[in-house]
């Protein structure tokens, strides 16, 4: 397995590419490594992993009605572009569970990014109301991943 090396300034160029063309997202790959880069809503870049989604059985979720759930004091908001996964490794338990008490600080679910694994930790102490996304879902900056009531 070789480590993945991030040169800034092709990032910097990719970005400045993104800026010139108005394109949303580029991409560019070499061997086995690739780097995407691509332009949020509010007009800023991130890098994100091009990766695999990986299924995982006996997630519990609800249905979740159209309303902006962002706005909601319990939604945790992903932070970066890149691969959610609801357990530490594919044969393990999840994380969290709907209906399952959290605490403050207590990991609910990883980002992978640029082949680092991100965890993502509950900002409050509270009962898991929903989970919006399954392992191998790609999530985006700001999108609402977890709500804690």
């Amino acid at each position: 397995m070789s480590k993945l090396l991030v040169d800034a300034e092709v990032i910097r160029a990719l970005a400045d590419i993104l800026t010139e063309t108005g394109l949303s997202e580029i991409e560019i790959a070499e061997k086995d490594q690739r780097i995407r880069v691509a332009r949020n809503l509010g007009g800023s870049t991130v890098v994100a992993p091009v990766a695999a989604p990986v299924a995982v059985a006996g997630v519990s979720e609800q249905v979740v009605s159209n309303q902006d759930l962002s706005k909601d004091p319990g939604a945790v908001l992903s932070p970066m572009i890149g691969v959610a996964y609801l357990t530490p490794e594919p044969s393990a338990p999840p994380f969290v569970t709907v209906g399952q008490t959290v605490q403050s600080g207590q990991v609910i679910l990883l980002i992978e990014a640029m082949k680092t694994f991100n965890q993502i930790r509950a900002h409050k102490s509270g009962k898991i109301k929903n989970i919006l996304v399954s392992s191998g879902d790609p999530v985006e900056y700001g999108e609402v991943l977890v709500v804690i009531e």
